[in-house]
């Protein structure tokens, strides 16, 4: 679309010192009369593009128009460039893409990412994150089918506010018809999504999110040591990244959690280590993994 070539060469020329017709044409598939005509149109809007003549000629947007980098320290701007593009890597979307071109517009000459983060490489739906964005921009009420910790189907419709990433996983929050209150999602729970055309008016403020309340405990734990064997230490040392880590004269690995979070994906994650781990405290830890032990025992057992 015309609108978006125009906001496209916009930010281009933010960027660069120069750029030629010709590179414009052929990045936007254009003849280069269109570019010339493009160019009109941007400076009708108000944006001073300055004409340059020459071989290396071409068009280009005054200095004193650009934002001032001192506004900002290159640090600041680069973190801001750095979790933006983090954010485009599960929300593609143009307007992600034009604020990134605008803060690069004013890095420094020179300016190199020393840090990156790859939201969307995570293990998740990206898809059901786009329709939950859209959803909360336009208030339209979602439906969906959600397990829930008692590991209960529940048929939900809901006016979604809010999406957090916490604790390895997205979640949303939203008022829930069912419940009349404002209620906590995991994404990983929900099947069925479907945006529908039904829009809400957004109610009181919701509670500020804390996804760690709704998690579910069978039992309160204070704390939990495992010890894994020298063979498994690296797999272990990539799921227990948080927790305080010790290593004996053997390589033996010994691993203090101070509080879990979620029981359920402790007691999990130790069974996932097979013969590699033990559960050194608390005792009813080690009792109640025996008995999901025997379970497994006699499931595969039978014919």
């Amino acid at each position: 679309m015309k609108l978006e070539r125009l906001l496209s060469i916009t930010y281009a020329l933010l960027n660069q010192e120069v750029v030629s017709a010709a590179e414009l044409a052929e990045k936007y598939g254009v003849s280069p009369r269109t570019i010339y005509r493009d160019i009109e149109a941007i400076g009708a809007a108000g944006i001073p593009v300055v004409s340059y003549q020459g071989v290396k000629g071409g068009f280009g947007i005054m200095k004193e128009y650009k934002l001032d980098r001192s506004l900002l320290g290159s640090d600041d701007l680069g973190s801001l460039v750095t979790f933006l593009r983090s954010a485009a890597t599960v929300f593609k979307d143009r307007r992600s893409e034009e604020t990134l071109q605008r803060l690069c517009s004013v890095l420094p000459h020179g300016w190199q990412q020393r840090l990156s983060l790859d939201l969307g490489s995570w293990r998740m739906n990206n898809e059901l994150l786009h329709i939950l964005r859209e959803a909360i921009a336009s208030s339209s009420v979602v439906h969906f089918r959600y397990v829930n910790g008692n590991n209960e189907i529940k048929d939900r419709a809901v006016e979604p506010v809010h999406l957090q990433f916490k604790y390895y996983a997205w979640y949303l929050q939203g008022y829930c018809r069912a419940r009349r209150d404002y209620r906590v999602f995991k994404l990983s729970r929900i099947t069925d999504l479907s945006r529908t055309e039904e829009t809400f008016v957004r109610r009181e403020s919701p509670p500020v999110m804390n996804v760690g309340e709704g998690l579910r405990r069978k039992r309160e734990m204070t704390g939990a040591v495992i010890r894994i064997s020298a063979g498994a230490a690296a797999d272990a040392l990539d799921c227990f990244y948080a927790e305080e880590r010790m290593f004996d004269e053997t390589g033996t690995l010994r691993i203090r959690i101070v509080n879990p979070t979620e029981v359920e994906w402790l007691v999990s994650m130790v069974l996932s280590f097979g013969g590699d781990a033990d559960v050194e405290e608390p005792a009813w830890l080690r009792e109640e993994i025996r008995d999901k032990i025997e379970k497994l025992r006699k499931r595969f057992e039978k014919v």
